[in-house]
């Protein structure tokens, strides 16, 4: 099989699975009881916690470990807007966010929260000037997504982040896509709040994290015990944390060698494309995520690509993986305004370090071979 669907997950590095064994066999301990047992599982978290922290600038304090970037999307949105009970919030995103920001926005506005949706441009950028132009100090929340994960698109964060503050209002980035693959500094980002999953750079499944910055006040979204400081209430999934970490601190050693692998695996692609002389659009920004790639080709449903190239062993994406059960057309192809006899023709190929230069052009030629 060649695995072309790395932005919907990602395969757990060898590295991190040995690193979590201990933690799943030996080192079995509840972290928050008061016994022996449980010192170790306690210091293995805390380092965890510094490992994470110095990958993208933040402090181990600010780093509270959730279920995954859903988990830690609802919290940052619902944490800002239940705050205040008495007071409803008001929160600026764009349409083209992943559904565990843009659904969150919607039940919020069901009882009584204000959301206003920026649109994008055919890049699927927004733009600062636009945020900036509806930004008063009633604004509670800005919740722009880092990186795209249908289009793979890069958003001008630094810039929005900025805008945001200039009004004392709260910024948050869903940086599932990104975490791992670019370079991330919450300070130079001048983000407050920062989602990430571990499954997107080769951790496991089940686990991420939310960076909260010191001094931003959110209310917890799961109440129970004391566990992350009274903040996030359940057992901590020891062996989860200490596979994020180690997922993540693998990738941050080899970044600079992984970009320029993956963005030289894309051209290939592109080059490919080229000599196939289909009839086809490219989606996103040229700032992008690594090894993304969106295609839409004219007249033939991405769907149907997408069967065949299972048929013959490979896998890829129609869209969003969060829209592969159904044919509706992506939200994010739709406010990109793909026309649409290229829009129903999407599909979405994120390539990883598993993947070779020889798949790449392999990819291709079958999608040739299909739609000719």
């Amino acid at each position: 099989m060649i695995y072309a669907d790395h932005a919907a997950t990602t395969a757990i590095s060898p590295i991190a699975r040995e690193a979590m064994k201990t933690w799943l066999e030996d080192q079995y301990g509840n972290p928050s009881t008061l016994y022996r047992f449980a010192h170790e599982p306690r210091k293995a978290i805390d380092h965890a916690r510094e490992i994470i922290a110095n990958a993208i600038g933040a402090l181990p304090e600010e780093i509270y470990f959730t279920s995954g970037g859903t988990e830690s999307d609802n919290w940052a949105i619902k944490g800002v807007a239940f705050r205040n009970i008495e007071k409803k919030c008001r929160i600026i995103t764009s349409n083209i966010e992943h559904h565990a920001v843009l659904n969150v926005c919607q039940f919020l506005e069901k009882i009584g929260h204000s959301v206003e949706y920026l649109p994008v441009n055919e890049k699927g950028l927004v733009n600062p000037i636009q945020l900036k132009s509806i930004m008063t100090d009633s604004v509670d929340l800005v919740s722009i997504m880092l990186a795209n994960n249908e289009i793979g698109s890069i958003q001008p964060i630094r810039d929005l982040a900025a805008i945001a503050h200039e009004t004392g209002c709260l910024m948050h980035t869903d940086a599932v896509q990104a975490v791992g693959h670019i370079p991330i500094d919450v300070n130079e980002l001048g983000v407050d709040l920062l989602s990430a999953s571990a499954h997107k750079f080769n951790g496991p499944k089940g686990v991420g994290f939310l960076y909260i910055r010191k001094g931003v006040k959110l209310e917890p979204l799961i109440h129970g015990g004391a566990q992350e400081k009274h903040m996030r209430a359940g057992t901590e999934n020891v062996a989860g944390i200490i596979g994020m970490a180690i997922a993540l601190e693998e990738h941050i050693k080899n970044l600079e060698y992984e970009m320029e692998y993956l963005n030289g695996l894309r051209s290939i692609m592109i080059t490919a494309l080229k000599e196939t002389n289909l009839n086809y659009i490219i989606n996103g920004s040229d700032v992008r995520i690594p090894g993304s790639l969106s295609i839409s080709f004219k007249g033939i449903e991405g769907e149907r690509i997408l069967h065949r190239l299972d048929l013959m062993g490979t896998a890829i994406a129609t869209g969003s993986a969060c829209d592969s059960f159904t044919a509706v057309l992506s939200h994010v192809i739709r406010a990109i305004e793909v026309p649409d006899e290229y829009a129903y023709g999407t599909i979405r190929i994120t390539l990883g370090m598993d993947n070779t230069p020889e798949q790449a052009k392999m990819i291709i030629d079958q999608i040739n071979k299909i739609i000719k």
